[in-house]
């Protein structure tokens, strides 16, 4: 395989994580991309958190114009249904409940409200860090159950899976999850089977892969003939993903890369796939704005089921009530840039979202109104 970089750009030798935000390294990795490319392209990057440095670091302005950026469903705290949300609301207003969660997540509309307005009607809804903090919770008060919301891909699986198997071989029998993780490949395996899909390139997610490796990447870029480079999250390592992506496409070939390699290997980090193989089983899951995916979520397995908080309390997700206000689909599908979204900056706001991509820290609609607007108006 030929150099993953350019001439005068020598990754290998970066050690500092300013040097991966070195504006002359990244100037010169833009000009050979613009060198590099011949026509126009479509990549998606599939994290929320690849979307908001591209964004803040204003990438795309780099780029030629022929080619562009789209989004992906790589944000958790976006894809998590609304019937979830329900869900957790639910349980933080059950007497003796303490429900648990990131900051992320207080702000997710559901079909009424949100965690944080339960809250403020008197419903026990605490921010943690880790779901360690919740089992310190239930450790300290045994007459409360505490109950943590799960929520990520998975990135955050291992953890999770490693606090209920602490539960369980402590007897601790006040914790629960309530369980949202969900599994990228079959969700990047629905977007590109979509009719609608124009993706003809993909960054796939770097921390992700971290864990999970980029194996489950290779069929499906091999079925859909859409070269994928496994990218990190500093301005050069988006910018040389890009360029890896598109050289492939420019020479006709199509494989999975991996630019992020100082963190990735192939079969990613066992142990931490171990973990999850012990607590979780394979499941469809419904995500938000996307519907029912076969095969993208997780669930608790023999024994540990008994921390289920929807089986332990009798919860139940009910069906989705997203706000029909909010295009979240076709904007973690690609289809949509959020500042072609109508609602946008007026009907959904930061302070007054109507959908997870406005409230999350790695959803598009938060990095647009953050950092401000002008992608899409650049390609009109």
């Amino acid at each position: 395989m030929k150099s993953a970089a350019p001439a005068g750009i020598e990754m290998a030798k970066l050690e500092f994580i300013d040097e991966y935000r070195d504006g002359g390294a990244c100037r010169r990795m833009a000009a050979a991309i613009r060198g590099l490319v011949t026509r126009p392209w479509t990549l998606m990057e599939i994290c929320g958190g690849q979307t908001h440095s591209i964004m803040k670091y204003s990438l795309e302005s780099m780029l030629p114009e022929c080619v562009r950026l789209v989004h992906g469903p790589g944000c958790p705290v976006c894809v998590t249904p609304v019937g979830l949300i329900d869900a957790a609301i639910e349980l933080s207003g059950l007497p003796g409940v303490t429900l648990c969660s990131f900051g992320d997540m207080l702000r997710v509309p559901g079909s009424g409200c949100d965690l944080l307005a339960a809250r403020a009607a008197g419903a026990d809804v605490r921010i943690v860090y880790s779901p360690f903090d919740a089992i310190d919770m239930a450790q300290e008060s045994r007459d409360s159950q505490v109950v943590f919301f799960a929520i990520g891909f998975e990135t955050t699986a291992p953890v999770t899976a490693a606090a209920v198997l602490r539960s369980a071989s402590s007897s601790l029998a006040n914790f629960s999850l309530l369980v949202s993780h969900l599994l990228v490949p079959p969700a990047v395996e629905a977007v590109l089977s979509m009719p609608s899909c124009r993706v003809q390139g993909l960054l796939a997610p770097g921390h992700v892969c971290t864990v999970t490796g980029y194996e489950d990447y290779e069929p499906i870029a091999a079925r859909h003939g859409v070269p994928t480079v496994v990218t990190g999250f500093e301005p050069l390592d988006i910018l040389q993903g890009i360029y890896m992506c598109l050289r492939q496409l420019e020479e006709g070939r199509c494989s999975v890369e991996n630019q992020y390699s100082r963190s990735v290997r192939r079969q990613g980090n066992p142990a931490a796939r171990k973990l999850i193989g012990e607590a979780y089983g394979v499941v469809d899951s419904e995500w938000r704005g996307l519907g029912t995916i076969p095969d993208s979520g997780l669930e608790l397995v023999g024994t540990l089921s008994r921390f289920d908080a929807r089986s332990r309390f009798g919860v139940r997700p009910g069906a989705p009530g997203e706000s029909t206000r909010c295009l979240a689909g076709r904007i973690l599908t690609g289809e949509m840039e959020p500042d072609q979204c109508p609602e946008f900056g007026d009907g959904c706001t930061p302070a007054h979202p109507l959908g997870a991509p406005m409230v999350s820290s790695e959803g598009a609609c938060a990095a647009y109104s953050r950092y401000g607007r002008g992608r899409s108006a650049r390609h009109e």
